[in-house]
């Protein structure tokens, strides 16, 4: 396994925890020099916070942890392609760049739906990498939602 993996990984772990919590399983981390320095997974539902998306909430402990709303040279792994909040989020914290585990076809901000990160130019250019692990950060997200399905027909059906 090489190092985009294992972080990715990591990040799938912060997924599953949000997946536990019965929360869109995302998960996020934020690397500086080889090291971890932010994990986090998506919350809107527990915390009742439209902006609590792993990305978001990964950044700002990033920022915390550095003491700076900058994270140059930092890079992210994030499990599912952001939505346009959070890639106008890697800009302006100045991310160096983020690696994807896979697309989001409905909101996806850095090439499915529309891409913020290479097709505008801003003051700050976030490199981009898709596509590691694409399997597993793809089976997560079709699982969960294969979960509320069936749990929704459940709940309808002992009405």
């Amino acid at each position: 396994m090489n190092e985009k993996e294992k972080f990715m990984k990591i990040a799938l772990k912060e997924a599953q925890k949000a997946y536990e919590k019965e929360e869109i399983p995302v998960g996020a981390i934020i690397v500086k020099d080889g090291k971890i320095i932010a994990k986090a997974h998506n919350s809107k539902e527990t915390s009742k916070n439209a902006t609590a998306h792993a990305e978001i909430l990964a950044i700002q402990k990033a920022c915390k942890k550095l003491d700076s709303w900058r994270l140059l040279g930092c890079e992210m792994y994030v499990t599912l392609e952001p939505c346009s909040m959070c890639a106008g989020a890697l800009i302006n914290s100045r991310i160096s760049k983020i690696y994807i585990g896979t697309d989001d076809e409905k909101t996806g901000s850095c090439g499915s739906k529309l891409n913020l990160l290479e097709d505008y130019k801003f003051n700050h250019i976030v490199q981009v990498e898709k596509y590691i692990l694409k399997e597993e950060c793809s089976e997560i997200i079709k699982s969960f939602f294969k979960y509320l399905r069936e749990r929704n027909k459940f709940k309808n059906e002992s009405k």
